[in-house]
């Protein structure tokens, strides 16, 4: 799950309901491979519903910026 907390997270045989999925196609190659898988994605997982109830506001990852200069010397 997408900008999940690490310490939060669901579980073989919990119940998930995702509201206003986006589905999407995925096809790669590698070494002479095709891979091709289907995604959900959803804005957040907040927005989950898991086991009949919305994940608490820890669910969610912190942001974290990150920031760099290629013009900057080393």
């Amino acid at each position: 799950v997408y900008n999940a907390a690490p310490a939060w997270g669901v579980t073989v045989g919990d119940a998930l309901g995702v509201p206003d999925p986006v589905l999407t196609q995925h096809q790669h190659q590698h070494q002479g491979q095709t891979f091709s898988f289907l995604g959900i994605r959803v804005s957040s997982p907040l927005s989950l519903v898991v086991n009949g109830k919305r994940p608490p506001g820890s669910a969610l990852a912190p942001p974290c910026l990150a920031l760099s200069n290629p013009s900057a010397p080393p």
